[in-house]
């Protein structure tokens, strides 16, 4: 099944279908990083894309840092 989410950027409305698992931790994820129930501007977007690939970032050096340790 699927689940339909939808966010307001620079006065649209965008709506996406996404996995029932998948959909309750976007949700969680997008509830942080924009005004769920308002507008965004596009300056929010940008923000929260940078965000999430820093955390992405940090998560990449994580898993590098521990696969050296198990190389060992």
């Amino acid at each position: 099944m699927s689940k339909k989410i939808g966010l307001n950027i620079g006065g649209r409305r965008f709506d996406v279908d996404v996995d029932d698992q998948f959909a309750s931790f976007l949700e969680r994820e997008m509830r942080a990083d924009f005004n769920i129930e308002g507008n965004n501007d596009l300056k929010a977007l940008l923000h929260a894309y940078v965000r999430k690939n820093h955390e992405l970032y940090l998560q990449e050096q994580k898993i590098e840092e521990i696969t050296r340790k198990l190389e060992i």
